[in-house]
């Protein structure tokens, strides 16, 4: 059976460098006002989309590779002691796999549970459950990330715990929180309070 022929047009197609890679924190940054900071509260310090599917219309649409039909990847890059607040992915599944770094993963509704991954480590947390992660090195730290969707042509939605927002408008202001809502974040979260 002869494979099929792919050129080296199509093929630059179906490849990302990460030197080229640019964070969708830019994105937010640049058409909404949005400190760097406060997205940091929301994401990893920076978050390079790879691949998602060519219909797909989420955060990392402006990843370099449009591939399948159910898979987002990026590789979400934090310095020591960075990492996202809790939040949770409602309809798609999130895993984890340690490149650099040590990072502590923690879930449940107030983060009550954690796993400490290390290079090559692996961890997915399934929809539905509130989750963040941390770096807890002392150099930068990277996650290749895969976020399976629901269906095809789906979206990742994620809603943030409503402490998240609390921190934001403490430091930020309700503006900044304000903002966020208006271009598709939730604060919603599960909440034992």
């Amino acid at each position: 059976m002869k494979s099929i022929e792919v050129s080296p047009a199509e093929m630059a197609a179906r490849t990302a460098r990460f030197s080229d890679l640019r964070p969708y924190s830019d994105q937010h940054d640049e058409s909404t006002g949005i400190p760097a900071k406060a997205m940091e509260k929301l994401t990893a310090h920076r978050v390079y989309p790879v691949m998602v599917p060519e219909t797909y219309t989420g955060r990392s649409a402006m990843a370099p590779v449009k591939a399948g039909e159910r898979v987002v990847i990026a590789i979400a890059e934090c310095p020591p002691g960075d990492g996202p607040g809790l939040h949770n992915h409602e309809i798609t599944t999130e895993t984890f796999f340690c490149l650099e770094g040590t990072f502590e993963v923690t879930w449940g509704d107030e983060g009550e549970h954690k796993v400490v991954l290390e290079p090559m480590d692996l961890v997915s947390v399934p929809q539905g459950v509130m989750r963040a992660f941390r770096n807890i090195s002392d150099v930068t730290g990277r996650l290749y990330v895969t976020i399976e969707l629901g269906e095809p042509g789906s979206n990742d939605r994620v809603a943030y715990h409503p402490e998240v927002a609390n921190e934001l408008e403490a430091e930020f202001g309700a503006e900044t929180v304000e903002t966020l809502k208006e271009i598709g974040f939730k604060f919603d979260g599960a909440s034992k309070s």
